[in-house]
């Protein structure tokens, strides 16, 4: 497992990751379990093996732990999208960092979550700062990037819109694929909103004029899973 420097993780730094996956494992666990709001800090400890000071060293409440699942699916897209190469337009970076999670069962936490926690209020606002955090991080990102060409200050409406309307169109994706799927994690459908997914960026790129107007995908192993949902 590399750092971001390309060298190798330290052991302390192996099992901070080691843990840090052990309290989200079980929480999804006990959410599958008990559903949101049914269970408490000492009951994600207690499964995960430590203690609940340990715990709150890495999050501070059950619904933080909850929202590391989106955090760290977004957070491998993010990292896909700085691999990218600085001169790329930034939307077709967001597709190919995209693309780049190749494997269906990659979305799989992310679209299981998704489907737990539809209609809770208590996970509304943690969601809902999960993706603040994501717009946050592209912006971030973007501002390494310029329309005008590497080296020159971004526009910071630009920056924020196109951040804003990435992590509106990923949400989309989600909703549109709860819809037509519901709660199934079968390959076939996280193919289906990995698709979806792709999707909602060629729509931003073609600046909506609609779906005759988007580019042909290279992925076409989901296309006809995603005509097959849509004829259903």
């Amino acid at each position: 497992m590399p750092t971001d420097a390309g060298g190798p993780l330290s052991r302390r730094e192996l099992n901070k990751a080691a843990t840090r996956q052990a309290i989200t494992g079980s929480t999804l666990a006990l959410l599958r379990r008990h559903g949101p709001g049914n269970f408490t800090v000492e009951d994600i400890a207690e499964a995960a093996g430590i203690s609940r000071r340990t715990f709150f060293n890495y999050f501070s409440s059950t619904e933080a732990a909850i929202a590391s699942v989106t955090n760290g699916f977004l957070d491998s897209a993010l990292e896909q999208f700085r691999r990218r190469p600085a001169d790329e337009p930034i939307l077709e970076s967001a597709r190919a960092a995209l693309v780049e999670l190749a494997d269906p069962m990659t979305v799989a936490p992310l679209a299981e979550l998704f489907g737990l926690t539809q209609g809770n209020p208590l996970m509304a606002r943690s969601e809902l700062e999960a993706w603040d955090h994501c717009t946050e991080q592209i912006v971030a990102a973007a501002r390494e990037r310029s329309p005008q060409g590497p080296g020159t200050d971004p526009d910071e409406l630009y920056v924020r819109a196109l951040a804003g309307s990435v992590v509106s169109c990923g949400k989309a994706a989600m909703d549109v694929w709860f819809r037509r799927c519901g709660p199934d994690l079968s390959p076939e459908s996280l193919a289906i909103l990995r698709q979806l997914l792709i999707d909602s960026m060629g729509l931003l790129g073609s600046g909506f004029a609609g779906p005759a107007s988007l580019p042909p995908s290279n992925e076409s192993s989901a296309k006809p899973s995603t005509r097959n949902a849509e004829r259903s």
